[in-house]
């Protein structure tokens, strides 16, 4: 028995060398309610919270480096209320460029006529198809502004065409989504903003979502419109070369996330880069890859600053943002 004691004493309590650096430690609230301190406090959490303390410094040295900043979002981001505070960045000039998906230009647009309204998770998809409204997450969406956003968007489409008929002018996504900022003209919408303040919006797959579906009605009229995706990716790629810092911060992943990187490893890599998503890196995707994935290919620069948030990103952007670009 003594013999059993000793081997399980030798290798439960081994004796270990000691570890310097930060200490962990949650916020006090003895001290009352102070917000500032709080976020300040994730810094000694661990975990995630550490993560996003690491967010927030990186994008306060992007501003303060004057780093060219890429801000890039999937729809569902423009769905939820984020929609105002990338709004708010783009009055206020605080990125240089905005890439997102279609759902994430025709979304900003169609909130300009109606609203979405909160819903519920576990909401019954054939009760929901029935009454006409799409679900997103929580959120629900009449199909009656898909309506709405058609009558809108045909009527700029179709002055597209004719001046393509006349000039044999082709023109670009992100000029089409200018041109819906400029037409919705109102100053709640991003692309208005957008428009105004001459912020390029890219959209890597404009042909989808209801954009797509507007362009694929228009054409069954109109089979020989064009849209040149050329011009834009040219544009859009030769933006990163020669910029003396690059930062970025991505909302999401999928082709937003690859755009952006893809454009920056022209310039082998980004100086800064902040990520907030939910995907995995079990599958290979370059949706879940982690920083360090994408210095390998010179997506993000070697000495690069760069971390990765695991968490929602309508909880952790509002935050992101009150403690960097909202302060400077």
């Amino acid at each position: 028995m003594e013999k059993n004691e000793k081997i399980a004493r030798d290798n439960l309590l081994r004796g270990s060398e000691e570890i310097k650096g930060t200490k962990i430690k949650g916020y006090n609230f003895d001290k009352g309610v102070n917000w500032e301190e709080i976020v300040k406090s994730f810094k000694n959490f661990g975990f995630q919270a550490s993560q996003f303390s690491k967010a927030i410094e990186i994008t306060n040295k992007m501003i303060n480096e004057k780093a060219f900043i890429f801000l890039g979002y999937t729809s569902n981001m423009v769905s939820s209320g984020n929609r105002e505070i990338i709004r708010y960045l783009t009055e206020k000039k605080k990125v240089n460029v905005l890439v997102t998906t279609a759902g994430g230009v025709e979304e900003d647009i169609i909130k300009c006529l109606r609203d979405f309204v909160l819903g519920d998770f576990r909401a019954n998809g054939k009760e929901l198809r029935e009454k006409g409204i799409n679900r997103i997450g929580n959120i629900f969406v009449s199909n009656n502004r898909y309506i709405e956003f058609e009558e809108f968007t045909q009527k700029i489409l179709e002055e597209f065409y004719q001046e393509q008929k006349k000039t044999g002018k082709i023109i670009t996504s992100s000029e089409l989504i200018w041109k819906l900022g400029e037409k919705i003209n109102n100053k709640e919408s991003i692309y208005y903003w957008a428009w105004k303040n001459k912020i390029k919006v890219y959209c890597p797959a404009i042909q989808d979502g209801a954009l797509g579906d507007n362009i694929y009605f228009f054409s069954f009229k109109h089979p020989d419109f064009k849209i040149d995706i050329v011009k834009d990716v040219v544009e859009f790629n030769n933006i990163t070369i020669g910029l003396k810092k690059s930062g970025v911060i991505i909302l999401g992943s999928g082709i937003v996330k690859h755009s952006i990187l893809n454009a920056n490893m022209l310039r082998n890599g980004t100086d800064y880069a902040v990520y907030i998503n939910t995907a995995e890196e079990f599958d290979g995707s370059d949706s879940g890859a982690l920083p360090d994935e994408a210095v390998s290919w010179g997506k993000i620069e070697k000495n690069a600053e760069s971390v990765k948030v695991f968490g929602d990103a309508t909880i952790l952007f509002p935050i992101l943002v009150a403690e960097s670009f909202a302060g400077n």
